[in-house]
């Protein structure tokens, strides 16, 4: 049976696995917003990686688990003012922008593009998607939504993830029962909004840079 959950993976790609064939190149990685739980964790080969995250309790989290090499507590928005331009081959922002009002988000963005070498990848709901704060963490709550062409302007190769929109919930779980079923279905509907990302749940946006 393993061989065959191996094969469902390889051939249903979850965004985790879009995030790591676009960084296969990059040695050096910072994970902006790292949060408790970054991606990153699960990436089958191994990078020198930084995690930076205004919420302290996150970064102790994260921590405990060592998915990050070293880790920063401060305000992601100060990125410019830590580190020099250039100095990692790829900078990542994986369920992070959504948490900024959109002039903050933008602002990121463009910093993000400046200590890059290679890439910049941001992952991200397709569209505003209501989230209050939880956890005793007030930097949970939702601020502002991110449209595909908006980031096409920017230069971004924008790539459909985690299947359909209309069969999730807000919190991203399967919206219809019985669940594991419906969960195989937008499985496979994840080959369809790969190339047709207006119809995805999520997005994965890539940016090459000269």
């Amino acid at each position: 049976m393993n061989w065959l959950k191996k094969a469902y993976h390889i051939v249903f790609k979850q965004w985790g696995q879009i995030v790591e064939k676009e960084l296969k190149e990059c040695e050096n990685i910072l994970d902006v917003g790292c949060g408790a739980n970054s991606q990153i964790q699960f990436f089958k080969i191994k990078r020198y990686t930084v995690g930076i995250d205004i919420d302290k309790k996150s970064l102790e989290k994260s921590r405990d688990k060592k998915i990050h090499n070293k880790y920063i507590h401060k305000n992601i928005l100060e990125i410019n003012k830590i580190f020099s331009p250039k100095s990692f081959d790829a900078v990542i922002a994986l369920d992070v922008i959504e948490h900024l009002k959109k002039e903050q988000g933008f602002q990121l963005i463009k910093k993000m593009e400046k200590i890059a070498k290679k890439k910049t990848i941001i992952f991200t709901p397709n569209g505003f998607l209501a989230q209050e704060a939880y956890d005793n963490n007030k930097h949970q709550e939702h601020l502002s939504g991110w449209e595909i062409e908006e980031l096409k302007e920017r230069g971004y190769k924008v790539i459909g993830a985690n299947g359909l929109k209309f069969l999730k919930t807000t919190r991203g779980l399967t919206k219809y029962r019985p669940a594991r079923f419906w969960q195989v279905i937008g499985d496979i509907t994840q080959l369809f909004v790969k190339n047709h990302p207006k119809y995805a749940f999520q997005l994965v946006a890539v940016k090459k840079l000269k």
